[in-house]
């Protein structure tokens, strides 16, 4: 009977994009070391995958074949197929690998170190099924770097310093620092405009989304400080090109804000601590981690209601389907 119990699962999990034209959703459980597969049909459960300790954040390859899962206290990257939600591989000797990006070049993988204070950067090989990754440069980044941006031409790279309140920039050609910039309370999620102009800065440790100006050659310059919400945290684009939300993990809320206007258009209920958000195809489903709860809670946005929600696990933060809207 397990047998055909874990066979049954097995093909539900391989057969679920073609099933129903709708792959799995992924929520990373960080206190629990794994991930909630979620069934965007059903809205349930299907599965928990076991990673290392404290998955935040995860991020897709440049050949769109493996999600790449950063365990921050596991010093290690757990590779999954996006579709079928099975384990690749592990990739150990990462060194806490809290926050992670790609340059859209392709050529840098990026993390943020966030309790070692430094920023490390790596050469991509190629796939992400068999190639090493090829250590460069570690760059100093106190203190605590959170996450990481970087630029339509792959020249530079972003990081926000949660614990010195502070912008870090670095040229990616030669890997040293361009400038550090000063910023409100405890910055966390960064958001670059489509155009490279303004960085968004949320202050989790505030009620305001700070927005510099970096089109220059020299050190950034202040343009804004929108009011969203008390604890502004995390972005994800609208897919417009001119929207962007910011959840705010202490007011409950989540700020639809104009990137041409620079001002809050839209405001949504966001219980328990929302945290990571992923935006479906349809434009209107909107997914976030309610950390507090221990949930994933689904918004309506043409509605601005809470349609249903689904228990995962403890404290979930990224959250990621291929089911996505784009990411600018």
């Amino acid at each position: 009977m397990f047998r055909r119990s874990a066979f049954a699962l097995l093909m539900l999990l391989a057969g679920l994009a073609q099933a129903n034209g709708r792959p799995p959703v992924f929520v990373l459980n960080s206190l629990d070391a794994d991930i909630s597969v979620v069934d965007p049909v059903s809205f349930s459960v299907v599965k928990r995958i076991p990673t290392g300790k404290e998955p935040h954040h995860l991020y897709l390859s440049p050949d769109e074949k493996s999600l790449i899962v950063a365990n921050a206290l596991a010093d290690s990257l757990t590779f999954i197929d996006p579709r079928t939600a099975e384990v690749q591989r592990v990739v150990r000797g990462i060194p806490d690998p809290y926050h992670l990006r790609f340059s859209p070049d392709m050529k840098w993988f990026v993390t943020a170190s966030n309790r070692l204070d430094r920023v490390d950067l790596y050469r991509w090989q190629g796939s992400a099924a068999t190639e090493p990754l090829q250590l460069v440069k570690r760059i100093p980044a106190p203190k605590t770097p959170s996450h990481l941006n970087i630029d339509t031409k792959s020249t530079t790279l972003y990081a926000s310093l949660q614990d010195s309140d502070e912008l870090l920039a670095i040229d990616l050609a030669t890997q040293n620092v361009k400038w550090k910039q000063a910023v409100g309370k405890m910055p966390a999620d960064i958001y670059l405009t489509p155009d490279d102009k303004f960085l968004l800065v949320g202050l989790t440790g505030d009620k305001f989304v700070e927005v510099w100006d970096v089109s220059g050659a020299g050190a950034p310059k202040l343009a804004k400080r929108i009011l969203t919400g008390a604890g502004a945290h995390s972005f994800r684009a609208w897919g417009d090109k001119r929207h962007v939300l910011v959840s705010n993990r202490a007011a409950n809320t989540i700020s639809k804000i104009d990137l041409t206007t620079l001002a809050v258009v839209d405001q949504f209920p966001a219980p328990a601590g929302p945290d990571d958000m992923e935006l479906l195809t349809d434009g209107k489903t909107l997914l976030v981690t309610s950390r507090w709860a221990g949930k994933v809670t689904q918004i309506d946005t043409a509605t601005r209601k809470v349609v249903k929600q689904v228990k995962v696990g403890k404290s979930p933060h990224g959250i990621w389907t291929l089911d996505h809207q784009p990411r600018l």
